[in-house]
């Protein structure tokens, strides 16, 4: 797998010395969930409404409706991320997700509104759309989470037909009941969510033009990625995309972050520095790609796209 700088910096070497200690840990945790649910509440988005709403509804019936039970779950899934102990794979993590891309995504553009995770979308569509210039026909959206990022690509290419693929079957409920209510004001093409892991989706090989990753590789170690794309490659069309958004390891914010504002931000993102030592345009080539192009679509994000050979 192609890395550069395998070593953190300094400050993230000692940051990782201060979450090797549990207590100090689970406080970097705490407080970065609480400072998530405060500026999101600051903002007008209800947060513990919201989530109090969720949890009123029968959510277990809705996880019968998209679980596979033969998926298999790899080790590194099955970790802590987001401040939630069992990661993806609850409740908790499922029912916040919507109001917390909202708080996380407020400040990129030093607006403070719950409007900046629109935009962010939107910037990357902007790139996607101007790259590619055939629309796709068929898309898969990896990491789709509770679907926020496959409605949005739905906006953008209609016409298209739209698969979700998340490997928390709670984040898939959530995204199958928010279709759904969709569906009752504004008709549009069904969406196919599938529960499987992303390095072995099980769907069949060449049947996709695009395939959508955003957000989801910060949350990866080295060798996920570099499965996850190999598998992306098989499922797409000869001359079909990869596009890719995550957080820009090049940008000056994350180099400039206050020490304790990277411990809260490590606390919570369990293999940030093997993605920000990772060349993913190597690692993009190796699987089977042309050389990407990457480009900032926010002061702290890029895009990556790149087409299969």
């Amino acid at each position: 797998m192609a890395a550069t700088n395998t070593a953190p910096r300094l400050a993230s070497r000692l940051v990782n010395g201060i979450l090797a200690i549990a207590p100090l840990a689970n406080f970097a945790k705490h407080k970065a969930r609480q400072m998530m649910i405060d500026r999101a509440e600051g903002m007008g988005v209800p947060w513990r409404k919201i989530v109090a709403e969720w949890r009123s509804r029968d959510l277990e019936s809705e996880l019968a409706q998209v679980q596979n039970p033969d998926t298999q779950y790899p080790d590194y899934y099955l970790t802590s991320f987001h401040a939630y102990e069992k990661g993806n794979m609850s409740w908790e993590a499922a029912t916040e997700v919507e109001v917390a891309a909202y708080a996380v995504h407020s400040k990129i553009w030093n607006n403070n509104s719950p409007e900046g995770d629109a935009m962010l979308r939107r910037s990357y569509h902007d790139v996607m759309t101007n790259q590619i210039q055939s629309p796709p026909q068929d898309i898969l959206d990896i990491g789709c989470s509770v679907g926020m990022s496959t409605f949005a690509l739905q906006a953008v290419y209609p016409q298209a037909n739209l698969t979700g693929l998340d490997l928390s079957p709670y984040f898939l409920a959530i995204a199958n009941y928010n279709h759904r209510e969709r569906q009752t004001t504004a008709p549009t093409k069904n969406i196919k969510w599938v529960h499987a892991a992303a390095e072995s989706t099980g769907l069949p090989t060449a049947s996709f033009d695009l395939v959508s990753i955003f957000l989801v590789c910060h949350e990866l170690p080295q060798t996920a990625t570099g499965d996850i794309l190999r598998e992306a490659r098989r499922l797409l069309r000869s001359g079909g995309h990869i596009a890719i958004m995550d957080m820009n390891p090049q940008s000056e914010i994350y180099a400039k972050m206050p020490p304790y504002i990277l411990t809260l931000l490590k606390s919570t993102e369990p293999y940030l520095d093997e993605y920000f030592a990772l060349d993913i345009a190597q690692a993009i080539a190796d699987a089977g790609f042309t050389r990407p192009s990457i480009t900032s679509n926010s002061p702290r994000h890029r895009t990556i796209i790149a087409q299969a050979i």
